[in-house]
């Protein structure tokens, strides 16, 4: 079974459940180590005083913060953990809302979060019931490994598992209109004709959300050049693909509707061409039954772009 990598309680109002943090993903990236070239000896990294350039212990090592001017306040981690004791071990809710309200750019990374003791099992499967009955998901915040996490709870969609995603706050994230200098601007309008073949597009190409589709074709490219090297077999030198410039997007949408198995509709769809219209037209031409296999097809050439 499973370790608990953070224990406490969840609470909501005066009711108070133990809980258990549980890692729900395994990054499988292949990680590499440092060898002096033709050994099989290993470059490791040393902690030194960058003064003395003597070698520090982990047992003399605590962080601090640098002030400038030669000032450093210096934290054990018990003084941080004492910084908030009673919230280091609670994750409290504040707020329910509707999970189609968070944009998915906050999230950082997913957890389980589980009963500690039977005793909390009813008090967890009541609150799992009641999320899942009325479509929200809680909005919380937690101490681990001192530091603050804004985080939210839902009803996982497989098991009776309350799923906890940490968070980050509103100014980690970064303005797009600040970063990046190309945006396009509100007022883009376009053709009829163009709305419907992106549309036509668009329904070609959708599929089921099946996970099992999609895989890390890099990682398993890793995995094959490392047994090729063992057994000492050659290694041709991969062609990295050109980047193709797209010079007309008419020729380009209509070019990819066809081979993603659908011919454009002869009828023009009508759409306002405004911004506020960019989605497919409601009138446009489905595809025909022909190709009705085209989306599934289109989605497993796309699979290994859209892993790696």
């Amino acid at each position: 079974m499973a370790r608990a990598i953070w224990s406490g309680s969840l609470s909501f109002g005066l009711v108070s459940i133990p809980v258990g943090l549980f890692s729900a993903t395994q990054d499988k990236t292949v990680h590499f180590n440092q060898f002096e070239v033709g050994t099989s000896d290993r470059i490791r990294y040393k902690k030194v005083n960058e003064r003395t350039g003597r070698e520090v212990d982990n047992a003399r090592i605590v962080r601090g913060i640098d002030l400038g001017s030669g000032e450093v306040v210096q934290l054990t981690d018990e003084e941080l953990a004492a910084a908030d004791p009673q919230r280091s071990r609670t994750i409290e809710i504040t707020d329910f809302v509707d999970a189609g309200e968070i944009d998915p750019l906050f999230y950082r990374a997913g957890y389980y979060l589980g009963p500690q003791g039977e005793g909390a099992q009813r008090a967890y499967s009541l609150l799992h019931t009641a999320m899942a009955a009325e479509g929200k998901v809680a909005v919380a915040t937690m101490v681990m490994r001192n530091k603050e996490y804004l985080v939210t709870i839902r009803p996982g969609p497989k098991d009776k598992v309350l799923v906890l995603q940490t968070m980050y706050f509103p100014d980690e994230v970064r303005s797009p209109k600040e970063e990046l200098p190309n945006l396009p601007s509100a007022d883009q309008v376009f053709s009829q004709r163009e709305l419907a073949i992106a549309g036509q597009l668009v329904q070609a190409m959708t599929a089921p959300w099946l996970p099992e589709n999609y895989r890390d074709t890099y990682r398993e490219r890793i995995e094959q050049l490392i047994e090729a090297k063992r057994t000492g077999r050659e290694i041709a030198a991969a062609e990295v693909p050109a980047v193709q410039k797209v010079v007309d997007l008419m020729a380009a949408l209509e070019a990819s509707v066809k081979a993603a198995g659908a011919q454009p509709s002869p009828k023009r769809a009508r759409a306002r061409t405004s911004a506020a219209t960019v989605r497919p037209p409601s009138r446009a031409k489905k595809p025909a039954k022909s190709a009705g296999a085209a989306p599934k097809a289109a989605s497993k050439r796309t699979a290994g772009k859209k892993a790696s």
